[in-house]
């Protein structure tokens, strides 16, 4: 499935999620769970997304979101789900983005990325950091958001994040891959 379009469910076309009517002070509440899936790396790969939202009646609204690549590595997918999921929402939403992913989970609460920003995208030792294309795009997208960054253990159980590594698993193994422009391997 590419990014943007939605599996379809039981709820009928005019009831996909639209969390963004609120704005963020509003406290419009989405929950995000990501996944990012290589075959090798370098390999094909593809990212899972799940989206929930509770309207104020109580209705809760699911979209899910995947697209494959042909020659990218796992990290770039990781980054990718996270990236395509807050890219869906069109309004500040307060975001709680659970991933399995601690790369992309410890830039933001560890503050790896203001150090990055601070050294122009240097790590601590001085090396150049890998995906920052992917990395910027990240930024921008998670900027109109209030974003809780949430890391659960992978391939544990964790009911959304197992559907997010279907998601992600089949979009790699899927024929129509998207060419990753941004890998440089």
């Amino acid at each position: 499935m590419k990014a943007g379009n939605s599996r379809k469910s039981a709820q009928p076309p005019d009831t996909r999620i639209d969390p963004n009517r609120g704005r963020k002070e509003d406290g419009v509440k989405v929950t995000i769970y990501t996944d990012g899936s290589a075959r090798g790396n370098p390999g094909n790969g593809g990212y899972g997304a799940v989206l929930s939202f509770t309207n104020s009646q109580g209705q809760t609204f699911t979209r899910e979101l995947s697209e494959g690549f042909e020659r990218t590595t796992n990290n770039r997918m990781e980054l990718m789900g996270a990236i395509a999921a807050l890219e869906a929402l069109r309004r500040p939403c307060v975001v709680t983005m659970t991933t399995d992913s601690q790369y992309v989970v410890n830039a933001f609460t560890k503050g790896w990325i203001a150090g990055w920003q601070r050294r122009g995208w240097k790590t601590a030792s001085k090396q150049p950091v890998k995906n920052v294309d992917l990395w910027r795009r990240l930024i921008a997208a998670a900027a109109p958001h209030e974003v809780t960054w949430v890391w659960v253990k992978g391939h544990a159980g964790h009911p959304e994040n197992e559907r997010c590594d279907e998601l992600a698993t089949a979009a790699a193994d899927g024929r129509d891959l998207a060419d990753d422009a941004g890998f440089k391997g």
